[in-house]
């Protein structure tokens, strides 16, 4: 085996180099001065005996081989970070730190009621967030930046395991005052497109919204306007539409102080499994799957309270 091999640092530097396009704020993610990270990349090249980056006075632009080269050093990456996982997740389970991505079409509703049971069970695991849309989520997870993933499925997020937590109503929202005079169910097939108010692209509730009613043309006839959910419900309530909801969001009382009422729809499709999701095979697949039990645990609890 060849004693000249790229450092991880070497490496960090190209992955980083690659996800800012700017030298200097790849550095500085890096905690490092731009000549240090540069001279690092320059370094890696010469080992090589490739071009990685063409370096020009305003674009960074990597070769085709180094594009390649960026894949491949995210995965090594990935399986040094899990190495020391391993060791860590056999000493005590859920006592260091997990990154864990969640989408906004939950972290507001499903967060503020599981997070206290994780703290009150689990005090030393350091549980960081961040909210991103399914994609950018999963793309998180298999790139190395997040450890797991809060989503609703189904989505595609590629080749991953999952542990699903419970399922998540999906409800019609009107105006009190609707002259439709909304049943106690809602058949799809009586939903106006042309009121029907969905989140904007990049959003999974709307596909999953979307196949809960089972009607193809919508997709097209929908007004697609909401950047989120407190954004959809806000034009609800001054008579723009009429909208769809999951139950968790209702029940966090996002219809709180409006005049908006909720209907369950006529559809045995009109769900959403929320789960917890995780690279498969990963060295800490037992972490997630007691994660998972405390936060099954919860949710039945805040469940019940809120009943």
């Amino acid at each position: 085996m060849s004693t000249y091999l790229p450092t991880l640092k070497q490496l960090q530097y190209l992955v980083a180099l690659k996800e800012h396009g700017h030298f200097g704020k790849a550095a500085e993610s890096c905690f490092v001065t731009q000549s240090t990270l540069s001279a690092g990349i320059k370094e890696l090249e010469a080992l090589l005996d490739i071009v990685l980056v063409e370096r020009t006075r305003r674009v960074v632009r990597f070769t085709d081989l180094g594009n390649q080269m960026v894949e491949k050093a995210y995965r090594i990456l990935r399986e040094a970070e899990e190495l020391s996982e391993m060791a860590r997740s056999a000493g005590k389970p859920l006592s260091g730190d997990i990154r864990m991505s969640v989408i906004p079409t939950i972290a507001p509703f499903l967060l503020p009621r599981l997070l206290p049971q994780l703290r009150k069970e689990r005090p030393e695991l350091k549980l960081y967030l961040k909210e991103e849309t399914s994609q950018a989520a999963c793309d998180s997870l298999h790139h190395g930046h997040a450890d797991c993933v809060l989503l609703a499925q189904p989505f595609p997020c590629g080749d991953v395991e999952s542990e699903i937590l419970f399922s998540d109503e999906i409800l019609v929202a009107f105006p009190k005052d609707d002259p439709r005079d909304p049943p106690v169910e809602v058949d799809p097939a009586h939903i106006d497109e042309t009121q029907l108010l969905l989140l904007e692209d990049g959003h999974c509730l709307k596909d999953h919204a979307l196949a809960a009613c089972n009607r193809p043309e919508l997709r097209a006839s929908a007004r697609m306007m909401g950047t989120s959910l407190h954004t959809l419900v806000q034009m609800v309530d001054n008579g723009l539409g009429l909208t769809l909801l999951p139950k968790m969001a209702i029940e966090s009382g996002i219809l709180n102080y409006t005049d908006i009422v909720a209907r369950p729809l006529k559809s045995d499709r009109a769900t959403r499994d929320i789960a917890l999701v995780w690279r498969k095979n990963s060295p800490r697949r037992s972490e997630f799957q007691l994660l998972a039990e405390i936060m099954k645990g919860a949710q039945n609890w805040a469940s019940k309270a809120h009943d």
